[in-house]
């Protein structure tokens, strides 16, 4: 049931979308009419509702995190669900996970790790400008996350003011010159993840990488294709967003391997055996 304080999603019959926080006894003007919170509070997400004079009518639904940074307020390029959900999955972070951010613009990559670290996990969030760690403090509040994070305002090239950090993402303009920082804060088998555009700078990381005692060294690039959801002539959508950033990830180790393996490695051939398991 929606209630004072929340924060909802309305969902337009055309698929037109915004978000407000439900303020009891308020009104809000939209280009769509004037809303009226009072007739919110009550209804069950999932109901339907009309609104001002045109009768527009838009359903009632809990806002989800992808919602959430597309309608953010930002000063800086964000990573895209597409990327992040990949990152996450490769920092390995979990309940309890202790993560450094660095580099946290507007804020909505930290707030996809806040949110799976838990109440017994911590996000340590790197920021050298100002007005950027401001505006992320203020969307992480606004999305009920700033307590799981710390804020530090702070140039990375000193060097981090954490260590023995299960994970560590690296979002900045010159990753390269940072890549021994993150090797101290991390703990031995801690996870690095690197966000890059270019191909030049991926090459950068890969030479600092491999000066240093990583293993599983990996580059990723991800490519999704969004469908009209039409049953009748179901075809991709018409733009795609294709390349985003490329993504480097490697593991801490306490001592250099004696040579890195640079090509990838064959996968073996399972199918005589699932054959022979068939």
């Amino acid at each position: 049931m929606v209630k004072d304080g929340d924060r909802v999603l309305l969902y337009g019959e055309d698929g037109s979308k915004f978000i407000l926080r439900v303020v009891a006894g308020a009104k809000k003007s939209t280009h769509l009419g004037l809303i009226e919170f009072d007739n919110l509070i009550g209804k069950q997400f999932g109901d339907r509702i009309s609104i001002g004079k045109t009768g527009k009518a838009f359903y009632i639904l809990p806002p989800t995190y992808v919602d959430d940074i597309f309608s953010m307020k930002r000063k800086t390029q964000i990573i895209y669900p597409k990327d992040s959900s990949y990152i996450i999955m490769k920092l390995d972070v979990k309940p309890g996970s202790k993560v450094i951010d660095t580099g946290i613009g507007s804020g909505a990559m930290c707030a996809a790790i806040a949110r799976l670290v838990g109440e017994t996990g911590k996000v340590y969030a790197y920021e050298r400008r100002e007005e950027f760690l401001k505006l992320a403090r203020a969307n992480l509040t606004e999305w009920g996350l700033a307590d799981r994070v710390e804020f530090f305002l702070k140039d990375i090239s000193l060097g981090f003011d954490h260590s023995d950090v299960d994970a560590l993402l690296l979002d900045v303009p010159d990753p390269e010159n940072y890549i021994r920082q993150c090797w101290e804060a991390l703990k031995g088998g801690g996870v690095l993840g690197v966000v890059c555009p270019t191909t030049n700078q991926v090459t950068a990381v890969l030479e600092k990488i491999y000066d240093l005692p990583f293993v599983d060294v990996e580059v990723w690039e991800s490519l999704m294709r969004q469908y009209k959801p039409v049953p009748g002539r179901l075809r991709p959508v018409d733009r795609m967003v294709a390349h985003t950033t490329y993504m480097i990830f490697a593991r801490r180790v306490n001592s250099k391997p004696s040579s890195y393996q640079l090509e990838i490695p064959s996968r073996p051939d399972n199918s005589k055996q699932n054959a022979e398991e068939v």
